[in-house]
Protein backbone atom coordinates (compact mmCIF):
# COMPACT_ATOMS: atom_id res chain seq x y z
CA UNK A 1 0.00 0.00 0.00
CA UNK A 2 1.23 3.53 -0.98
CA UNK A 3 1.79 6.24 1.62
CA UNK A 4 -0.37 8.89 -0.32
CA UNK A 5 -1.43 8.62 -4.05
CA UNK A 6 -2.63 11.13 -6.58
CA UNK A 7 -5.45 13.38 -6.67
CA UNK A 8 -8.67 12.88 -8.62
CA UNK A 9 -7.55 15.42 -11.41
CA UNK A 10 -3.84 13.42 -11.49
CA UNK A 11 -2.05 16.49 -11.23
CA UNK A 12 -0.39 16.34 -7.99
CA UNK A 13 0.52 13.58 -5.33
CA UNK A 14 -1.41 13.98 -1.67
CA UNK A 15 0.86 13.27 1.75
CA UNK A 16 -0.86 11.16 4.48
CA UNK A 17 -1.47 14.05 7.47
CA UNK A 18 0.14 11.54 9.85
CA UNK A 19 2.66 8.99 9.36
CA UNK A 20 1.22 5.81 10.10
CA UNK A 21 0.39 2.61 7.59
CA UNK A 22 -3.35 2.32 9.61
CA UNK A 23 -5.42 4.75 11.35
CA UNK A 24 -6.34 2.73 14.54
CA UNK A 25 -10.00 4.60 15.01
CA UNK A 26 -10.68 4.18 11.60
CA UNK A 27 -9.72 0.27 11.76
CA UNK A 28 -11.31 -0.14 15.16
CA UNK A 29 -14.60 1.28 13.56
CA UNK A 30 -14.81 -1.16 10.39
CA UNK A 31 -14.08 -4.06 12.71
CA UNK A 32 -17.02 -3.25 15.02
CA UNK A 33 -19.08 -3.18 12.00
CA UNK A 34 -18.37 -6.10 10.43
CA UNK A 35 -18.38 -7.77 13.80
CA UNK A 36 -21.54 -6.72 14.26
CA UNK A 37 -22.69 -7.57 10.63
CA UNK A 38 -21.62 -11.17 10.75
CA UNK A 39 -23.17 -11.29 14.02
CA UNK A 40 -26.56 -10.03 12.50
CA UNK A 41 -25.74 -12.88 9.50
CA UNK A 42 -25.68 -15.97 11.79
CA UNK A 43 -28.56 -14.85 14.10
CA UNK A 44 -30.71 -14.62 10.79
CA UNK A 45 -29.08 -18.17 9.49
CA UNK A 46 -29.58 -19.21 12.70
CA UNK A 47 -26.09 -20.18 13.46
CA UNK A 48 -26.06 -18.74 17.49
CA UNK A 49 -27.00 -20.53 20.11
CA UNK A 50 -28.28 -18.63 23.88
CA UNK A 51 -28.23 -20.25 26.41
CA UNK A 52 -28.07 -19.88 30.38
CA UNK A 53 -28.76 -15.98 30.92
CA UNK A 54 -28.48 -15.47 27.06
CA UNK A 55 -31.43 -16.96 26.27
CA UNK A 56 -33.87 -14.05 25.77
CA UNK A 57 -31.55 -13.09 23.12
CA UNK A 58 -33.08 -15.31 20.81
CA UNK A 59 -35.77 -13.67 20.39
CA UNK A 60 -35.57 -11.22 16.95
CA UNK A 61 -36.53 -7.91 19.23
CA UNK A 62 -34.41 -8.48 21.90
CA UNK A 63 -31.53 -9.35 19.92
CA UNK A 64 -31.49 -6.17 17.73
CA UNK A 65 -31.77 -3.60 21.07
CA UNK A 66 -28.98 -5.85 22.29
CA UNK A 67 -27.31 -5.31 19.22
CA UNK A 68 -27.75 -1.29 19.43
CA UNK A 69 -25.74 -1.33 22.30
CA UNK A 70 -22.30 -2.20 20.83
CA UNK A 71 -22.04 0.85 19.05
CA UNK A 72 -22.21 3.11 22.25
CA UNK A 73 -18.90 2.13 23.18
CA UNK A 74 -15.05 2.55 21.29
CA UNK A 75 -14.12 -0.62 20.45
CA UNK A 76 -10.52 -1.26 20.37
CA UNK A 77 -7.75 -2.68 18.06
CA UNK A 78 -4.45 -3.73 19.05
CA UNK A 79 -1.98 -2.44 16.39
CA UNK A 80 1.94 -1.40 16.91
CA UNK A 81 4.59 -0.46 15.18
CA UNK A 82 6.73 -3.73 13.70
CA UNK A 83 9.33 -4.94 15.98
CA UNK A 84 12.20 -5.05 13.28
CA UNK A 85 11.09 -1.86 11.41
CA UNK A 86 9.54 -1.79 8.08
CA UNK A 87 12.35 -3.82 6.34
CA UNK A 88 12.25 -6.78 8.71
CA UNK A 89 8.66 -6.66 8.00
CA UNK A 90 9.26 -6.44 4.21
CA UNK A 91 11.72 -9.07 4.49
CA UNK A 92 9.29 -11.35 6.27
CA UNK A 93 6.84 -11.25 3.74
CA UNK A 94 8.96 -11.74 1.21
CA UNK A 95 9.75 -15.00 2.08
CA UNK A 96 6.00 -15.88 1.52
CA UNK A 97 5.25 -14.34 -1.54
CA UNK A 98 8.09 -15.31 -3.73
CA UNK A 99 9.09 -18.48 -2.82
CA UNK A 100 8.77 -21.71 -4.73
CA UNK A 101 7.80 -25.43 -3.60
CA UNK A 102 10.86 -26.48 -1.90
CA UNK A 103 13.97 -24.23 -2.22
CA UNK A 104 17.56 -25.51 -3.52
CA UNK A 105 19.32 -26.19 -0.18
CA UNK A 106 16.59 -28.77 0.77
CA UNK A 107 17.91 -30.75 -1.93
CA UNK A 108 19.99 -33.82 -1.20
CA UNK A 109 20.45 -35.86 -4.33
CA UNK A 110 19.10 -36.86 -7.45
CA UNK A 111 20.64 -40.60 -8.71
CA UNK A 112 18.85 -43.48 -10.19
CA UNK A 113 15.90 -41.41 -10.86
CA UNK A 114 15.23 -40.73 -6.50
CA UNK A 115 15.27 -37.60 -4.93
CA UNK A 116 16.65 -36.97 -1.77
CA UNK A 117 15.42 -33.92 0.06
CA UNK A 118 15.13 -32.69 4.09
CA UNK A 119 12.05 -31.62 5.41
CA UNK A 120 10.57 -30.79 8.78
CA UNK A 121 8.57 -33.23 10.81
CA UNK A 122 6.01 -30.06 12.95
CA UNK A 123 4.42 -33.30 14.81
CA UNK A 124 7.93 -34.39 16.08
CA UNK A 125 9.50 -31.12 17.59
CA UNK A 126 10.10 -29.89 13.60
CA UNK A 127 12.53 -32.74 13.71
CA UNK A 128 14.80 -32.55 10.34
CA UNK A 129 14.48 -35.57 8.59
CA UNK A 130 15.32 -36.97 4.84
CA UNK A 131 12.34 -37.98 2.11
CA UNK A 132 13.28 -40.55 -1.18
CA UNK A 133 11.03 -39.93 -3.20
CA UNK A 134 10.70 -41.29 -7.48
CA UNK A 135 11.31 -38.45 -9.92
CA UNK A 136 8.23 -38.76 -11.71
CA UNK A 137 6.43 -38.43 -7.83
CA UNK A 138 8.52 -35.72 -7.35
CA UNK A 139 7.42 -33.85 -10.18
CA UNK A 140 4.12 -34.42 -9.65
CA UNK A 141 4.23 -32.85 -5.94
CA UNK A 142 6.19 -30.19 -7.73
CA UNK A 143 3.82 -28.61 -9.89
CA UNK A 144 0.76 -28.96 -7.61
CA UNK A 145 2.51 -25.68 -6.38
CA UNK A 146 2.26 -24.34 -9.58
CA UNK A 147 -0.75 -21.68 -10.04
CA UNK A 148 -3.84 -22.31 -12.31
CA UNK A 149 -4.42 -19.85 -15.29
CA UNK A 150 -5.45 -16.34 -13.70
CA UNK A 151 -4.04 -17.05 -10.30
CA UNK A 152 -1.34 -14.63 -9.31
CA UNK A 153 0.35 -14.69 -5.47
CA UNK A 154 0.72 -10.83 -5.82
CA UNK A 155 -2.63 -8.66 -6.60
CA UNK A 156 -2.13 -4.72 -7.23
CA UNK A 157 -4.61 -2.07 -6.87
CA UNK A 158 -5.25 1.36 -7.44
CA UNK A 159 -2.32 3.09 -9.67
CA UNK A 160 -0.10 0.11 -9.50
CA UNK A 161 -2.93 -2.16 -10.85
CA UNK A 162 -1.92 -4.25 -14.26
CA UNK A 163 -4.17 -2.09 -16.13
CA UNK A 164 -3.53 0.88 -14.90
CA UNK A 165 -0.18 1.15 -13.78
CA UNK A 166 1.00 2.25 -17.49
CA UNK A 167 -1.02 5.35 -17.54
CA UNK A 168 -0.84 6.45 -13.92
CA UNK A 169 2.86 5.22 -12.84
CA UNK A 170 4.62 8.21 -14.39
CA UNK A 171 2.06 10.27 -13.52
CA UNK A 172 2.95 9.45 -9.65
CA UNK A 173 6.77 9.91 -10.89
CA UNK A 174 6.08 13.10 -12.24
CA UNK A 175 4.25 14.34 -8.81
CA UNK A 176 6.91 13.40 -6.77
CA UNK A 177 9.78 14.74 -8.95
CA UNK A 178 11.61 11.32 -9.25
CA UNK A 179 13.20 9.11 -12.08
CA UNK A 180 11.43 6.33 -12.83
CA UNK A 181 13.61 3.18 -12.54
CA UNK A 182 14.71 0.84 -15.53
CA UNK A 183 12.99 -1.54 -17.19
CA UNK A 184 14.35 -4.17 -16.42
CA UNK A 185 12.41 -6.66 -18.88
CA UNK A 186 13.93 -4.26 -21.72
CA UNK A 187 15.92 -6.22 -24.25
CA UNK A 188 19.40 -4.77 -23.95
CA UNK A 189 20.67 -3.29 -27.12
CA UNK A 190 24.19 -4.97 -26.94
CA UNK A 191 24.89 -8.38 -25.94
CA UNK A 192 26.02 -8.37 -22.23
CA UNK A 193 29.59 -9.29 -21.29
CA UNK A 194 28.60 -11.25 -18.29
CA UNK A 195 25.61 -13.58 -19.18
CA UNK A 196 23.42 -14.64 -16.33
CA UNK A 197 23.38 -18.32 -17.75
CA UNK A 198 26.03 -20.77 -19.20
CA UNK A 199 25.79 -24.39 -20.47
CA UNK A 200 27.52 -26.47 -17.66
CA UNK A 201 28.95 -28.37 -20.28
CA UNK A 202 31.05 -26.27 -22.61
CA UNK A 203 30.45 -22.77 -20.81
CA UNK A 204 28.91 -21.24 -23.47
CA UNK A 205 26.39 -18.53 -23.16
CA UNK A 206 22.63 -19.85 -23.26
CA UNK A 207 19.68 -18.13 -24.39
CA UNK A 208 15.83 -18.64 -23.78
CA UNK A 209 13.85 -20.29 -26.33
CA UNK A 210 10.79 -20.50 -25.04
CA UNK A 211 8.87 -19.76 -21.59
CA UNK A 212 6.01 -22.21 -20.83
CA UNK A 213 2.77 -21.25 -18.67
CA UNK A 214 1.48 -23.34 -15.70
CA UNK A 215 -0.84 -24.48 -17.96
CA UNK A 216 1.58 -26.12 -20.29
CA UNK A 217 3.59 -27.16 -17.58
CA UNK A 218 0.78 -29.30 -15.74
CA UNK A 219 0.34 -30.46 -19.51
CA UNK A 220 3.81 -31.97 -19.79
CA UNK A 221 4.73 -33.25 -16.32
CA UNK A 222 4.73 -36.77 -16.60
CA UNK A 223 1.89 -39.00 -14.93
CA UNK A 224 1.79 -40.73 -11.66
CA UNK A 225 3.09 -43.83 -11.10
CA UNK A 226 0.20 -44.86 -10.13
CA UNK A 227 -1.27 -44.16 -13.20
CA UNK A 228 1.05 -44.81 -15.67
CA UNK A 229 0.52 -47.79 -18.52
Amino acid sequence: MAAGGLSLDRTHWIQPRYPFFLSVKVLSRIFRGKFVFALKRNFRQGKLGFYGNLKPLAHPKAFSAWIRTLFRNDWHVYSKRPFGGAEHALCYLGHYTHRVAISNHRLVSLADDQVNFRWRDSAHHNEHKLMTLALEEFLHRFLLHTLPKGFVRIRHFGFLANRRRATLLPGCFSALHATPPKNESETPTAPSAHPLWRCPKCGAPMAVVERFTAPQLQLRSPPRLATAA
